[in-house]
């Protein structure tokens, strides 16, 4: 069987499965384990990662593909009959925003991504059927992009608005397990996805050696993990905001939710301040709380000539949205790389030309054209185009300075830099993401 027919008989199962939970969106489902066969189970193997980085017992997916049939197999098995152990996830941490903090990423083995790959197959087609339009985190077709022109048009409908910028703290690290046990089986009842889900809210964690257990959090970096975060949220915070929310407002709102990232916007100031007030309370319902000091609300209204005050601006996706002028001195919303992330993208590239500044010249271009390539592609949206230069002339200045320490005897000159940049120039800026329908140079 081609590769091929292989995706299309799978993609048919999805298909069946998303019609009976669209059929019956009141109602769990009791049984989809039954979905998962070898051919499901190849098909996971082919959408995971191969170099990513191993987990405890230390196996690659070269070492797994050895006996591919044999090992998916015995996975197989395992799983449908309870058999099946979640090994414990790998803990790292990388570097994250100011200082030291850093934030925890999971890695589990191959063959469990493998697995858990195959259960997310299956239940993608049963949530998509009830998540809302305003969330866009880790669902197919939708992007952080997608959110930010969402949340733009949603703020343009408004006038701006009293807008409620909503930092969860350490979200992923406290899902509670009991709380969400109870939301998950509310749609799903089939035993064997239960227990393979309940194994690995109980997979411990390998932390520097240390292995611990804990009572909350979905491991960051799992592939499970984003699923299980935007079942939690839908019904902590989406559902509450549509059935519970909005129906008791007295102007419009809207909301935008990126994973744990979430923007909620109102026409009325007062509509704003009664749920800036519930929110905590509806939060520590299920255990998590708010961020103190990120969590606020803004004064987004449209700027008016008579009005001295100006609004004020939030961050959403790392950009900051405020109110500007277009070139016909219009008021619109506009947005721009929030100051903090374009400070580290900044130094991340200053740090890797410091570090390897030794290499040979080629190699040195070709990695750096993708690292910035790589942030335009991101940041390169319609308004930011200042902050895309100002990171280039950054990466330029950076990339001249560092040559320059490769030798004291023959320092590089501008000119001959400037020439030397015409052999390997680095990528002007452009917009990848245009409001107006074609990418712009």
């Amino acid at each position: 069987m081609s590769q091929d027919e292989l995706e299309e008989r799978v993609s048919t199962k999805q298909g069946r499965i998303a019609e009976i939970a669209k059929k019956y969106s009141d109602k769990p489902m009791l049984s989809i384990a039954h979905n998962i066969d070898l051919e499901w189970l190849y098909s996971a193997y082919k959408r995971t990662r191969k170099d990513g980085a191993l987990g405890v017992d230390g196996v690659s997916a070269e070492e797994y593909a050895k006996d591919l049939k044999g090992n998916l197999t015995s996975l197989l098995n395992r799983f449908k009959s309870g058999e099946y152990r979640a090994p414990a996830v790998r803990r790292i941490h990388i570097p994250k925003g100011k200082g030291n903090e850093t934030r925890p990423l999971g890695i589990p083995t191959f063959e469990d991504k493998i697995l858990q790959r195959a259960v997310l197959m299956a239940l993608n087609p049963i949530f998509e059927q009830d998540f809302f339009p305003f969330s866009y985190g880790f669902r197919e077709g939708r992007s952080a992009h997608q959110a930010l022109e969402q949340l733009r048009n949603d703020c343009t409908k408004l006038g701006g608005g009293w807008v409620i910028d909503l930092d969860i703290r350490k979200y992923f690290d406290s899902i509670d397990h009991s709380h969400f046990r109870d939301i998950f089986k509310q749609r799903v009842c089939d035993g064997v996805i239960t227990r393979i889900i309940g194994k690995w809210l109980k997979a411990g964690v390998l932390d520097e050696g240390q292995l611990w257990y804990n009572e909350a959090g979905t491991p960051q970096g799992a592939v499970i993990s984003p699923v299980m975060s935007n079942i939690f949220l839908h019904e902590v915070l989406d559902k509450w905001f549509i059935k519970d929310v909005s129906p008791r407002l007295k102007g419009k709102a809207s909301m935008v939710r990126f994973a744990d990232d979430a923007v909620l916007v109102f026409e009325r100031r007062e509509d704003a301040l009664k749920v800036m007030d519930v929110l905590p309370k509806r939060f520590a319902k299920y255990k998590l709380a708010l961020h103190p000091e990120k969590t606020r609300l803004v004064q987004f209204v449209k700027p008016n000539r008579d009005d001295d005050e100006k609004p004020g601006s939030f961050t959403f996706l790392g950009f900051t949205l405020y109110w500007g002028v277009s070139r016909k001195g219009r008021a619109l919303i506009k947005w721009k790389t929030e100051k903090s992330r374009l400070a580290r993208s900044i130094k991340a590239i200053h740090l890797w030309m410091k570090k390897n500044r030794h290499m040979k010249l080629g190699d040195q271009h070709k990695t750096l054209t993708k690292k910035i390539r790589g942030h335009y592609v991101y940041y390169g949206m319609t308004f930011n185009s200042r902050s895309l230069h100002c990171f280039h002339y950054q990466c330029v200045r950076s990339w001249h300075k560092w040559l320059c320490r490769r030798s004291r005897k023959n320092r590089l000159e501008w000119v001959r830099f400037s020439d030397l940049l015409k052999h390997y120039p680095l990528p002007l800026p452009k917009i990848y993401h245009s409001l107006w329908g074609k990418a712009l140079s």
